[in-house]
């Protein structure tokens, strides 16, 4: 059993206390938040004991469970690898990218298990099509919300979009080359809407879409690559593939081809929609962090995952060219 600590009671720390309880491999020693109305719903709620420090937690703990406002992840994170602890933390992996870089260091030499929160790695729907997603070549995302005050002192890039960077990255299979981005800043100081165009080595386009301004929900991607179309509602949980194949011979009337015409053949049709797992993506990210760290493997989501779809997620931020926005990504 690991004895696991939480940092950060607020929205989402209350839902992964509630599902850190549920996972019997762990034993959820207590919590740590400055923000003593937080803390009394907890203890309320939970009944696990609240430290006064984060030092004073990490005493007690083999990982903690980091869950802050992103601009303290660095120093919590820290703390916690320089005492050898295996750290989950919540997606963006830090504030900049001086800071990941120095996690990544601190990670090496603590050598522990450190997993990035990029909770839509998880998503039933996305797992149930990722066994036919092989080589997407053109890859769209559309990432829309409803307008929420919460979040607004960030870019919809690392707010929103930097889910679809980090999906885009772990099916692409090349390094990105070239990146175009426009945004517009219609409620807040940083950008609310925004584009981006990311071109790989491998000649794979991906054109992502984020929006918290929008009037309804949608998260949406779709995956383009040789005799495959691949739909994944990330929103709705559902999964929709297209697929198609070389008629031998003449084709079933009662299938759906295609005629290639000029004696190319024909092509049939096939429709599969696999059934999503019920499975709570948090919870599901939660055992696989366990299962890292007790069977010593690299996490689903690694620091060097985090890491990557930060970069790409302030290359497009630097793009906008939005003085207000958090565009010095090296410091």
């Amino acid at each position: 059993m690991i004895r696991i600590g939480v940092l950060g009671a607020g929205h989402l720390g209350k839902i992964h206390i509630k599902l850190l309880k549920e996972i019997p491999q762990f034993d959820l020693i207590g919590f740590f938040d400055p923000d003593d109305e937080n803390a009394a719903k907890v203890i309320s709620e939970f009944g696990i004991n609240r430290y006064d420090s984060v030092d004073s937690l990490l005493e007690e703990v083999d990982a903690v469970d980091i869950v802050t406002p992103t601009i303290t992840h660095y120093s919590c994170a820290a703390k916690a690898l320089k005492k050898s602890k295996h750290i989950f933390i919540e997606k963006p992996i830090t504030n900049t990218i001086k800071e990941a870089k120095a996690l990544i260091d601190l990670a090496r030499e603590a050598n522990v298990k450190v997993q990035v929160g990029h909770v839509e790695r998880f998503n039933p729907a996305f797992t149930a099509a990722l066994p036919y997603c092989s080589n997407p070549m053109f890859i769209e995302t559309h990432r829309l919300a409803q307008f929420n005050p919460r979040g607004t002192d960030v870019s919809v890039v690392l707010d929103l979009m930097i889910h679809d960077l980090d999906i885009i990255l772990s099916v692409v299979n090349a390094n990105v080359k070239k990146i175009s981005a426009s945004g517009v800043a219609v409620v807040s100081d940083t950008p609310d809407i925004a584009n981006a165009r990311l071109e790989f080595d491998n000649g794979c386009v991906a054109n992502l879409t984020a929006s918290r301004i929008s009037m309804k929900n949608m998260r949406k991607t779709r995956f383009f690559q040789k005799d495959a179309y691949i739909s994944v509602d990330f929103l709705e949980k559902e999964a929709n593939i297209v697929r198609l194949k070389n008629v031998e011979g003449e084709p079933d009337p009662l299938s759906v081809t295609i005629d290639l015409g000029k004696g190319k053949g024909h092509k049939q049709i096939y429709f599969d929609s696999p059934k999503p797992l019920p499975v709570n993506a948090i919870k599901k990210e939660l055992e696989t962090f366990y299962e890292s760290i007790v069977n010593d493997t690299t996490p689903v989501v690694s620091i060097d995952d985090g890491y990557k779809a930060l970069d790409v997620a302030y290359k497009i931020i630097n793009k906008l060219k939005f003085p207000n926005d958090l565009s010095d990504s090296s410091q």
